[in-house]
């Protein structure tokens, strides 16, 4: 007598499927069934893996409407001007802009010893560069590098004597 390879499978969840079990070698398939038994119903693991991603999708927006709230006060504490770009990109700009200076502030002047004076002048050379792309391009950068960034920034934003150069 052959081992049966169809079966009909009660799954954790409660409901009822039948399951080929043919393509699996004959002495791996009540295994394999008792182990299907132990799980979701396809139709019920996809509900629950739906469900996991909206979960996840709230929890991200929520987490960067957090982000977008403390950037923008920490933009108006310290007097950061508006970015230009997309709507969308203003607002990464915006926290990058804030991540890459606070970083940078905990790194040269809490850390390295900057003196305030000294971190002033680099946030005046900050508040130069408005465009979101930009801050964007940085924000994987070091802190150490901002200023030699800025200075990037700033220079290329300079006319030069001849225009075709």
């Amino acid at each position: 007598m052959a081992v049966k390879k169809v079966w009909t499978i009660t799954h954790s969840c409660g409901h009822e499927s039948v399951r080929d079990l043919g393509d699996r070698p004959a002495d791996r398939r009540a295994g394999f069934a008792d182990w299907l038994a132990k799980q979701d119903c396809t139709e019920c693991w996809r509900a629950a893996k739906a469900g996991d991603e909206a979960d996840k999708a709230a929890w991200l927006e929520a987490k960067r409407a957090a982000e977008q709230a403390e950037s923008d006060a920490w933009s108006e504490q310290y007097r950061m001007p508006p970015l230009e770009g997309t709507e969308r990109g203003i607002a990464w700009g915006v926290r990058c802009r804030h991540q890459i200076l606070a970083a940078a502030y905990t790194a040269l002047v809490l850390e390295g010893g900057m003196s305030e004076a000294a971190w002033e002048l680099v946030e005046d050379r900050a508040r130069t560069v408005t465009r979101a792309g930009w801050w964007i391009d940085q924000r994987s950068s070091e802190p150490g590098d901002l200023e030699e960034l800025l200075e990037a920034a700033v220079d290329a934003d300079r006319p030069t004597e001849n225009p075709f150069v």
